[in-house]
C-alpha cells in the first residue's frame, strides 16, 4: 500500500527531523505537534477498525456487542455510563469495536512500528493525523464544542455534549467525518502509552479511504526493514520498552523475550557513519 503522502526516511536522525518538522509553534513559542501518531509494523496494513476486521454483518452486530459487553462486564468496569466510556474501555480490553488506538506520542509509534519481530524485515509506517485540520469536515455542532474549549481533540465528557448515542452520533452529518479523544484514564498502560482513540460517524468507514482525497491531513513515515534494528535498539535505549507501556509482569515478558532474541540477518542492518 503507498500514499501520496509517504515520507521514506534513511537514518534514525532523519526519522526524527521528519517526527519533528513544523512542531514548533510560534504563538505558544513552544513545541507541539499537531499530529495523532499510529505505529504498523507493516506498510501493507490499513486503517480498517478491529470491527470491520470481525467481518460478516459487523455493522449491525455492533450494538450487541456493546449491549453485552456492558451485561457481562464487571460493574464498575467503566467510570461512567457514558457510551463513549464503555466503548473506550471494549476496546481497550480488545473487544472489536470502531474506534482506533493512537498516541500523542511519535516515540510510542515507533515502538509499535518496530516492535512485532515477525515483522522485522519489512517495512513499517507511521501514521500522521493533524487533529486540527480535520476538524473542517466535522459538523458545526461537534466543532463548536471543540472550540468552546479551545482544544483539538475531545474528552468523553466533551463527547457526551454531542451526542449520548452512537445511532445519533452516526446521524449528525450525512457525510463521514472523524475525531479524536481521549480515552478515561483507566490504568497505568493509557498514560503511558499517551493514548488516543479515534472514531468515524459511521461503523463502516475506513480512516485511511476517507483521507484518500485529503492529503493536506495527514502524511505516511516509512521505516525501511534495513533501519528498523536501528530505531528498535535505540528506543530501548531511552526506554521506550514493553516494560513501561504495558506494565505488569506481561509487559516485563514480553521485553525480555524481544530484547533477547537473536537478530534476523535476513536484512542487512543500516548503520550510520
Amino acid at each position: 500500500m503507498q500514499t501520496p503522502k509517504d515520507i521514506r526516511v534513511s537514518s534514525w536522525a532523519e526519522l526524527n527531523d521528519v517526527i519533528f518538522y513544523q512542531a514548533w509553534d510560534e504563538e505558544l513559542g513552544r513545541y507541539r505537534t499537531p499530529y495523532a501518531f499510529r505505529g504498523l509494523s507493516d506498510t501493507d496494513y490499513d486503517l480498517k477498525t478491529s470491527l470491520i476486521r470481525l467481518g460478516g454483518p459487523y455493522a449491525q452486530l455492533e450494538g450487541a456487542l456493546l449491549r453485552n459487553f456492558k451485561k457481562y462486564a464487571h460493574r464498575d468496569t467503566s467510570p461512567g455510563d457514558s457510551i463513549w466510556n464503555w466503548l473506550a474501555v471494549a476496546q481497550h480490553h480488545g473487544l472489536p469495536t470502531r474506534l482506533l488506538d493512537w498516541t500523542n506520542s511519535a516515540y510510542v509509534a515507533m515502538h509499535f512500528a518496530t516492535i512485532n519481530l515477525d515483522k522485522i524485515v519489512v517495512d513499517g509506517a507511521i501514521w500522521c493525523v493533524d487533529v486540527r485540520k480535520i476538524q473542517q469536515w466535522m459538523p458545526p455542532k461537534v466543532r463548536a464544542v471543540l472550540s468552546e474549549q479551545s482544544a483539538n481533540f475531545f474528552q468523553v465528557d466533551m463527547l457526551g455534549r454531542v451526542s449520548s448515542t452512537l445511532a445519533e452520533f452516526d446521524n449528525l452529518s450525512p457525510d463521514p467525518f472523524v475525531l479524536f479523544f481521549d480515552p478515561p484514564n483507566l490504568d497505568d498502560r493509557i498514560t503511558n502509552q499517551y493514548a488516543l482513540f479515534s472514531t468515524m460517524s459511521s461503523p463502516t468507514a475506513v480512516l485511511d479511504q476517507w483521507m484518500a482525497d485529503k492529503p493536506e491531513i495527514f502524511q505516511r513515515i516509512i521505516i525501511p526493514a534495513a533501519l528498523k534494528w536501528e530505531v528498535r535498539d535505540k528506543l530501548d535505549l531511552i526506554n521506550i520498552t514493553e516494560r513501561v507501556l504495558f506494565p505488569g509482569l506481561d509487559g516485563l515478558c514480553g521485553w525480555l523475550k524481544r530484547y533477547y532474541s537473536p537478530r534476523t540477518q535476513a536484512v542487512k542492518p543500516h548503520v550510520e557513519p
